[in-house]
C-alpha cells in the first residue's frame, strides 16, 4: 500500500467519521432519488425478496414485508431494474477517489487493489425502529482485550452513508473506534438514548458519510421521515478475511457470477469487472465466514 495520507484520514482516525457536504451534484441526485423511489415501491409491493426486515437488527433477514421493512439490499443485482444507476453511483470516480483516499492510496494507485463489497438502501421504516448500541464486527460480548486486539488491526475498507434527503438518523461515540468501551457503555441499556459523549450525525440531502464500522454507534428510524440513504461499502484486497466476515454474510455470493456491468462506459466497467473479481476470489477463499453478530 501507498504511504500517501489523505487529510480526510486525519478526521476519520481522530473523530471515527467524516462528513463530506454536497457530494453529489444536483444532476445525480435526482437520478438517485427517482431510482431509489421505483425500487422502494418495487420492494414494499413484494417484488424484491432482499430487505431488511423489521424488527431484525443484522442478517439473516426474512424476504417477506409482513413485519415491515427498514432497507432494501442488492441494489447491484442484475435483476433491480434500477441496478445500472445504483452501479454508475458506486463505481463513479467521486466514490472511489474518496475511498482511496481514506484507504491511503494516492490518486496515481490503481483500482485493481479495491474489492466490490456491498451497496444497500436505508429507508424510512415502517414503524419506528432503532438498533442497539453496537460495533459492526465486535460483538458486545467482547472483552476489552478482544476489542482492542480487534481495533487495533487496519480497517480494509470504507464505509458511507449517503444521505438523498435530509438523514439525521445515525448516532456515534466520537473517538470509541480507538478504545475499548467504558464502564459506563458497557453498562449502559442496549438502547440507550443518552450515552456520555453522543453526536447525532446531521446530513443534508447529498452529503456523505464516511465512518469507520467499529465506532460505537446505533440508528434511530422515524416511521414519520422521509429517509432514502446509500449504505455502501468497498475493501481492500489485504483485508480478505476480516472484510469476509462482514460481507458475504449479506448474501452477495448467490449472485455475483451473474452480475454485468454493461451498461457503464468503459473505464467504469474496466474498474467494476475488477473490483468484481476480487469479491469472487475473497469469497472462493473464505467459504466458512459466518454472521458476525446474532442478532
Amino acid at each position: 500500500m501507498s504511504a500517501y495520507r489523505s487529510p480526510l484520514i486525519e478526521t476519520l482516525d481522530s473523530n471515527g467519521y467524516v462528513i463530506l457536504s454536497a457530494f453529489l451534484t444536483g444532476s445525480e441526485l435526482r437520478r438517485l432519488r427517482l431510482a431509489t423511489s421505483r425500487t422502494i415501491l418495487l420492494a414494499r409491493s413484494g417484488q424484491w425478496p432482499h430487505l431488511r426486515t423489521l424488527p431484525k437488527q443484522f442478517p439473516p433477514w426474512s424476504s417477506t414485508t409482513t413485519n415491515g421493512i427498514w432497507g432494501i439490499q442488492h441494489l447491484l443485482h442484475p435483476s433491480l431494474p434500477d441496478s445500472a444507476e445504483f452501479a454508475r453511483s458506486y463505481f463513479s470516480d467521486t466514490i472511489i477517489d474518496t475511498v482511496k483516499a481514506l484507504l491511503g492510496l494516492a490518486d496515481n494507485d490503481g483500482d485493481d487493489v479495491l474489492v466490490m463489497e456491498l451497496y444497500n438502501l436505508l429507508i424510512t421504516p415502517d414503524r419506528n425502529f432503532e438498533l442497539r448500541w453496537h460495533r459492526d464486527d465486535i460483538p458486545p460480548s467482547a472483552a476489552a482485550v478482544e476489542e482492542l486486539e480487534r481495533l487495533g488491526k487496519p480497517a480494509w475498507h470504507a464505509q458511507w452513508n449517503l444521505a438523498l434527503y435530509d438523514d439525521e438518523s445515525l448516532v456515534v461515540v466520537p473517538g470509541s473506534h480507538k478504545r475499548a468501551r467504558t464502564a459506563a457503555e458497557i453498562a449502559a441499556e442496549p438502547y440507550e438514548a443518552d450515552m456520555p459523549g453522543q453526536k447525532t450525525v446531521e446530513l443534508k440531502a447529498g452529503d456523505c458519510v464516511f465512518y469507520n464500522n467499529n465506532i460505537l454507534h446505533r440508528g434511530v428510524y422515524d416511521s414519520t421521515i422521509r429517509r432514502e440513504t446509500l449504505h455502501g461499502s468497498i475493501g481492500h484486497v489485504r483485508g480478505s478475511r476480516v472484510r469476509a466476515r462482514n460481507v458475504l454474510q449479506h448474501g452477495v455470493g448467490s449472485w455475483i457470477l451473474q452480475a454485468d456491468f454493461i451498461s457503464l462506459e468503459e473505464r467504469q466497467k474496466t474498474r467494476a469487472e475488477s473490483m468484481r473479481e476480487n469479491l469472487i476470489k475473497m469469497g472462493a477463499e473464505n467459504i466458512d465466514s459466518a454472521f458476525s453478530q446474532n442478532d
